[in-house]
């Protein structure tokens, strides 16, 4: 049995019993009912995806996906494609905008190389796991084979299920790859049936010339590949992205081996859709860091029946809405671990 086909047959629906004992374990804190909203929910689910009342909190990792795309050639990106590579350096000097709010959350950056075109010299921080240097230029044909689809989804899962062997409490998805939006929107426009004109927005901050090529490469990226929605796998095949397969096995893996996984924005959660599609008890294990204004991420969430947490008016990537997402369902969690109870207190419970 293959990895993929190992890993999805392992994830399993969560335990209502484990929602329900958690509940009660908050309900029994000095608050009102309820009272702590949204971080009772956090707290709830990190206990039910673990299997324990009192889930450990303190290694947090994020992975940041980098690839690069042959649909740049179409003009659909405000930055040259050499950017990719150059950020990633960033990423492994610390100074990127993830690598900012990750050391506030206390969380490591991890970057991997899945399809820059580009040779990264080996170095800390960096995880060299390539299947092809990019994408090909999705609207004239697939993206890429199948089996590079697969193989890249696999990389995701050896990271989850190694992040979990290595003592990770929770786990994170951030990518890098200039022209990523687009494949992203193709993605959603084949899953929602709804056209890339309504769903495509200006994700680097491209103008109206460079927005109406954007679209029109995914309209005939859509016509000239039909994408079988029936088969997620052909999907990513033809419009997606290296990284954005990559972040679909980081997701897939998290849930098999029962770890939260925090899933940043528009494209992240392109990975994260694909995962979804492959298996829908998926979604239970996913935190919906923050809510992008890429048009189509509300379509994709909805897709999904997930919440976002924040909604910052964020379009970065890399990993930092996940970053800021991470502290409060920590914090949700440390209110079920470390909040006195009624008792331990000596503090009236209500009569309601």
């Amino acid at each position: 049995m293959d990895l993929l086909t190992k890993t999805l047959a392992e994830i399993k629906p969560l335990d209502d019993e484990l929602l329900d004992a958690a509940q009660a374990k908050l309900d029994n804190k000095t608050k009102p009912l309820g009272s702590l909203g949204r971080l009772e929910d956090f707290a709830r689910r990190v206990v039910a995806i673990t299997g324990s009342l009192a889930p450990e909190t303190g290694k947090k990792i994020i992975f940041t996906f980098a690839g690069d795309h042959g649909v740049v050639e179409e003009g659909v990106s405000a930055f040259p494609k050499e950017v990719t590579p150059q950020m990633v350096l960033n990423f492994l000097r610390g100074g990127a905008g993830v690598n900012v709010l990750a050391r506030h959350a206390g969380a490591e950056v991890r970057v991997v190389d899945i399809g820059v075109d580009y040779d990264f010299a080996p170095q800390p921080g960096l995880i060299i796991r390539k299947i092809a240097p990019g994408t090909k230029n999705l609207s004239i044909g697939p993206a890429m084979t199948r089996a590079e689809a697969i193989a890249a989804i696999e990389v995701g899962i050896e990271l989850a299920r190694s992040a979990k062997e290595e003592g990770a409490a929770m786990i994170a998805t951030g990518e890098m790859g200039i022209g990523n939006t687009t494949p992203s929107s193709a993605i959603i426009a084949a899953f929602s049936g709804i056209s890339p004109r309504e769903l495509t927005h200006r994700g680097t901050g491209i103008d109206d010339a460079a927005l109406d090529r954007k679209v029109s490469a995914i309209e005939r990226g859509l016509k000239v590949n039909a994408p079988d929605v029936a088969d997620p796998l052909d999907v990513l095949a033809k419009v997606g992205g290296l990284e954005i397969a990559g972040i679909a096995g980081l997701v897939l893996g998290g849930a098999a081996c029962r770890l939260p996984v925090v899933v940043d924005g528009f494209i992240s959660t392109a990975g994260a859709l694909i995962a979804c599609e492959l298996n829908p008890d998926v979604g239970q294990y996913l935190f919906a860091a923050h809510h992008s204004v890429e048009i189509g991420h509300r379509v994709m969430l909805e897709r999904m029946k997930l919440e976002p947490i924040l909604d910052l008016k964020m379009r970065l990537g890399e990993g930092t809405g996940a970053a800021l997402a991470m502290g409060l369902i920590e914090a949700g969690v440390k209110i079920l671990k470390e909040m006195a109870s009624f008792e331990e207190a000596g503090v009236t419970q209500s009569n309601t």
